[in-house]
């Protein structure tokens, strides 16, 4: 087995790799290894297209050129709005950026905007190996902590959804806001965004608006949550809620990446074992008829609607819409963000419990 070690000088890493240190490879297996979602390689750059940069492991954009070479990992993507790809099966001469994350894979299709520019395109130079020759996966290299438990826990924090009708909704906004409004209302918040492509933009936002702790999938490992079984992902979620019991929340917001009609989306919302700790949901949507239409899907569920928000609120005419059409709480930047929002949510969750209570009783 010949084993090759490139200069790290040499290699512009995504962040996907940051817990990645080895740059020895392996160019023997390329053509007959069969990759899984998080292993691990070297690629050189073919031709750019709709991604100019990859996100480093610093969290900075890079750009990349022809000739360059990127460690990256392989994953799939569901994107309505930019494009669908996924982990091969054999070898090709070809692979495409499917996020600037790190996320590596071959396209299946791509939203019409962006069809003449095409993808990024890449050669597989070698797969990145460890000290043993195996192939490194990013989900394995994830860095455990050792909480202490000395600390006492709040056994019981809220927890929030941020649901919506597809990518660019808003979901991440009112995350934003919300964690903005319940600092301010002096309430400690943690965010995770449980599913997505690996990009860190969105945990960093709510970070910045005043989340305590903010979280995503690509903190465990993952270049990608698109084609996990719902098993995986509820024991993701698990470790998750471990890694943020120490910072004792009251509140826990969790984005849900995409639509509810997605395929991992779906699934966690029909699943009770998830469902039941969850307090209630926000469901940011663009347009008026989507915002009542998702909300009522959500309560068939049962799931305690807190308030519609998104991108329609943007429009006095589709808030205005929304009120004469339904009950939901139309909840505007503006009130997300203030402290007065936790009367709300409040309100919401104790209104819940009583219906809860009536509905026992009956």
């Amino acid at each position: 087995m010949i084993l090759t070690k490139i200069n790290s000088s040499r290699i512009k890493k995504t962040i996907i790799c940051k817990n990645v240190n080895s740059t020895t490879i392996n160019k023997q297996i390329k053509k007959f290894y069969v990759p899984k979602a998080g292993d691990v390689a070297i690629f050189k750059v073919k031709e750019i297209g709709k991604h100019t940069s990859i996100q480093s492991t610093n969290g900075t954009n890079k750009y990349i050129l022809p000739g360059d070479l990127i460690m990256a990992a392989f994953g799939n993507r569901y994107a309505t709005e930019q494009m669908e790809g996924y982990v091969p099966d054999s070898y090709h001469s070809t692979y495409h950026v499917l996020g600037q994350g790190g996320a590596i894979g071959i396209l299946k299709s791509i939203h019409s905007k962006f069809e003449l520019i095409g993808p990024t395109k890449l050669g597989l130079v070698g797969y990145v190996v460890d000290e043993e020759a195996h192939v490194i996966n990013t989900k394995n290299s994830n860095k455990e902590i050792t909480l202490d438990k000395s600390i006492p826990v709040n056994k019981h924090p809220k927890i929030i959804l941020s649901l919506g009708t597809s990518m660019d909704s808003g979901k991440t906004t009112s995350a934003a806001f919300l964690a903005r409004g319940l600092k301010l209302a002096r309430k400690k918040v943690a965010f995770t965004k449980l599913t997505g492509t690996v990009y860190t933009k969105d945990k960093r936002m709510v970070r910045d608006y005043g989340a305590n702790v903010s979280l995503d999938f690509s903190d465990f490992g993952f270049p990608s949550t698109y084609m996990c079984s719902t098993d995986e992902l509820i024991d993701l979620y698990e470790k998750m809620m471990e890694r943020i019991n120490p910072y004792n929340p009251d509140y826990i917001i969790i984005e849900i990446a995409d639509g509810l009609l997605q395929r991992e989306t779906h699934a966690l919302i029909h699943n009770n074992k998830f469902m039941n700790n969850v307090s209630g949901a926000l469901f940011s949507s663009a347009d008026s008829m989507s915002a009542i239409a998702g909300a009522n899907m959500l309560s068939q569920l049962k799931c305690n609607v807190i308030g519609v928000t998104g991108l329609f609120t943007t429009s006095p005419l589709l808030v205005e819409e929304v009120k004469q059409q339904s009950d939901y709480t139309v909840l505007i930047g503006e009130d997300l963000m203030s402290k007065k929002i936790i009367n709300t949510i409040e309100k919401k969750l104790k209104y819940l419990k009583f219906e809860n209570k009536m509905a026992v009783n009956s």
